[in-house]
């Protein structure tokens, strides 16, 4: 008898809302996230531009560095003979001081 009760009664009818025209983002949430895209992609472009720079500055001075050291005469650090730091500099020697 309930199982001829639970068949029998109606569904409910489905919950009404908004159409969904209504809650869409539209022409100006698209040029928000739009903005938002761009934005982010010419920050990312910025970063990469000053982080190649940056790079360069520091090949070059090291470069410089160890043509002064053999200029003068002095022992020239293998470590930086190739250019590169390869991060065996302490944190306290003075070659580091000025990254």
């Amino acid at each position: 008898m309930h199982l001829a009760l639970l068949t029998a009664v109606a569904p409910s009818p489905s919950p009404s809302g908004p159409p969904d025209v209504l809650v869409t983002p539209g022409p100006w949430g698209f040029i928000a996230i739009a903005g938002i895209a761009i934005a982010a992609i010419l920050l990312i472009l910025d970063m990469v531009r000053r982080t190649r720079r940056l790079r360069y500055r520091v090949e070059i001075r090291e470069k410089l560095e160890a043509e002064r050291a053999a200029a003068a005469g002095e022992a020239v650090d293998p470590d930086l003979a190739d250019g590169h730091d390869h991060g065996l500099l302490g944190d306290d020697d003075p070659r580091r001081a000025h990254e």
